[in-house]
Parts: structure tokens; sequence; C-alpha cells
């Protein structure tokens, strides 16, 4: 595990504890087995939805971005703001922020199960 990654279990202590799982050359950042963040070259993202992306956006944050095929495609994951490095309170909040917006996420990506016809 990287040194940023274990900076980052102590950057959200009070949010509780964190994972984090090799993905694409950066990771995968879990809170209780959802994917609430990610980190890309040692630089933290949380995820974002409607409801959060004006925060972000308040905190001069961009959007995760990455370019495959000549294509630039936007995540749902912004650029966390540099504040929560050094204050654990914050971090906790933004962490919460981004958890139920992973949470949201999830409850719309879950497919309604069909009754079998008889």
């Amino acid at each position: 595990m990287s040194d940023y990654i274990e900076f980052l279990q102590e950057v959200f202590d009070q949010f509780g504890p964190i994972t984090a799982r090799k993905m694409f050359g950066g990771y995968g950042i879990y809170h209780q087995g959802l994917m609430f963040a990610l980190v890309a070259d040692d630089t933290l993202f949380l995820k974002a939805d409607a409801e959060t992306i004006p925060l972000f956006e308040q905190e001069g944050s961009e959007p995760f971005e990455y370019e495959k095929n000549g294509k630039v495609t936007k995540m749902s994951y912004y650029l966390a703001p540099e504040e929560i490095m050094d204050d654990r309170e914050l971090a906790a909040i933004w962490g919460q922020r981004a958890f139920q917006a992973a949470l949201r996420a999830k409850a719309v990506s879950k497919p309604a199960r069909r009754k079998k016809q008889l």
C-alpha cells in the first residue's frame, strides 16, 4: 500500500475505517464496502452527484477526467478540497457527503426485480 493511502486512513479516521483496492493505476477507496473515493496520481477525488456537485463547485473543484482513444470522459468524482487533508472533522463531513452520494448512486443503479411470469 502506498504512503498516500496510509495517510488517507489518518485523514478519514473520524469518518470511519477505509480500505483501498488497486484499480486502473490508482486506487478505489471504500467505506463499509462501498467505493466513495478514488485516488489517481496521489490525488484524492470524492464521489459526487447532483446534490453535492454544487458544494464541490463552490470549492473550485473539478471532476476526475481521463482520456481514452482520443475521448475525454468525466467521472462522478470531484477533486477533494485541500483543507480536508489537515482538518479531520472537515474530512469526516466530506467523506460522509461522498459516501451518501455513493449510496444514492447504488440505489439508482440497482435494477428493479421483475416478478416471474408463470
